[in-house]
């Protein structure tokens, strides 16, 4: 079960998130503007009220709707949707459902959405170090007999 205190831990371990000062919500900076990946869900409990934090639920940026629409198919029980979402590529996190692993993986994956430029700069890192690499692979050339 992941708990507020992974989500926060793991998603500030992601290069240039913050969480914000106003609410459970964490961010990256790409380019002028700073891109949420993670909030706290706000709760509509009653028509024409405010909506409240619901600490055991996360919003969680997805790639595009199809990939919404797969979570929400392949695991109802971890992640669900409300009509306010309808048309906007996040899903919602039940966090009592959700292995510290997977709300890690997730939070990743919605960090790579949100940072494309520190993904990109952190795949040119490795490049260079994979291009030097020797391969591991032997070629051997078979004559018949």
């Amino acid at each position: 079960m992941a708990t507020q205190a992974d989500v926060r831990r793991l998603a500030l371990a992601l290069p240039g998130a913050q969480e914000s000062s106003e609410r459970f919500a964490f961010s990256v900076r790409s380019g002028a503007k700073d891109k949420a990946f993670a909030w706290v869900w706000l709760q509509r409990m009653e028509p024409k009220k405010p909506r409240v934090p619901c600490a055991d639920v996360l919003a969680v940026r997805v790639a595009n709707n199809d990939a919404k629409e797969m979570l929400l198919l392949a695991a109802p029980g971890k992640f669900f949707t409300e009509p306010h979402y309808n048309g906007f590529p996040a899903v919602l996190v039940r966090l009592k459902e959700m292995s510290v692993a997977e709300m890690g993986e997730l939070l990743r994956q919605a960090w790579e959405i949100q940072a494309p430029k520190l993904k990109a700069a952190k795949s040119a890192k490795a490049a260079p170090a994979a291009a030097k690499a020797k391969p591991t692979t032997k070629r051997t050339s078979r004559r018949p007999a």
